[in-house]
């Protein structure tokens, strides 16, 4: 079903009324990703509108000019508004998507930027039918969140996922095309449920993997610690109250990707507890190779 939508959205896409330069977004999260969002967008919509409940993110948006206009409260801007994008943490998501009809009766496209998409794409296919709904999902991102941190470049040339809904039309997936484009991402169109199950092995799981590492490392060893130990444990410099709504909404695929990561280090403790460096050898270079082909 999801391929024969694709095929029909590509073959409509051109018929799109919808034209980013004239448009105004409102993006609802003005943290490193909403912010970094509007920084790529800036001078290249109509009208750029900021929420956010935090009052000194509003000012530092202002008084920088990453948007036009800036508010605390949903229901003053979104009524003036063609694409709203939410830009917070997956629960937030999930509770704005319930209270968008309270905040505006106008026809807008909706789309997230959510780390998880089931729960979020089921959530949109509920709203009434003046909102035009469409996931969305940037790989990218750094471990130090806020406005403060944003960047005008962080999406460029990254992977942007797009969840369609059966009910997304066709100017909805344009605009969603469009945004990606602006910001230098590079747009890919993939199932709900197929994301939540790559991104917990591929976003999820190094999350828990380097937060282990940081709890399992002695303390008083911070003068010995080099780039390799900072790299693979930087993910543990992440919020928890970011990643606690991911690990919460993607549950049991994040348990299937520990399981299998079980199973490797068992392989791996096995050999050296019966001394078989041979086997061992083995496993370091097939890891080397899958390396090699996820760095290339």
């Amino acid at each position: 079903m999801l391929k024969r939508l694709i095929v029909v959205w590509l073959i409509n896409m051109k018929e799109s009324d919808f034209n980013l330069a004239e448009s105004k977004i409102a993006i609802i999260g003005l943290g490193l990703m909403g912010g970094s969002l509007a920084l790529g967008l800036k001078g290249k919509c109509a009208a750029l509108y900021g929420i956010d409940s935090h009052q000194p993110t509003l000012e530092l948006a202002l008084s920088q000019h990453i948007v036009d206009y800036a508010d605390s409260d949903p229901a003053k801007l979104l009524p003036e508004v063609d694409l709203v994008i939410l830009s917070a943490p997956v629960p937030a998501i999930l509770t704005l998507l319930e209270q968008l009809p309270t905040f505006t009766s106008r026809s807008c496209i909706v789309m997230d930027l959510g780390s998880t998409k089931k729960l979020i794409v089921e959530s949109m296919s509920r709203l009434p039918e003046n909102f035009d709904p469409i996931g969305g999902h940037p790989i990218c991102g750094k471990e130090k969140l806020s406005l403060a941190n944003a960047e005008r470049t962080l999406y460029y040339a990254a992977p942007f996922l797009l969840t369609p809904l059966e009910r997304t039309s066709p100017r909805a997936l344009s605009a969603a095309h469009q945004i990606v484009d602006a910001v230098g991402a590079k747009a890919k169109i993939l199932d709900a449920k197929e994301h939540d199950r790559i991104l917990a092995s591929t976003s999820h799981l190094p999350f828990l993997l380097s937060s282990a590492l940081a709890l399992t490392t002695p303390d008083g060893v911070a003068s010995f610690v080099g780039p390799g130990f900072k790299s693979a444990s930087r993910l543990a410099g992440t919020s928890s109250s970011m990643m606690l709504g991911v690990l919460q909404s993607n549950r049991e695929n994040v348990l299937n990707a520990l399981h299998g990561l079980q199973s490797q280090l068992a392989e791996i403790e096995s050999s050296l507890s019966s001394n078989d460096f041979s086997k061992l050898e083995l496993f370091l270079n097939q890891a080397q190779t899958k390396h090699q082909i996820f760095s290339s």
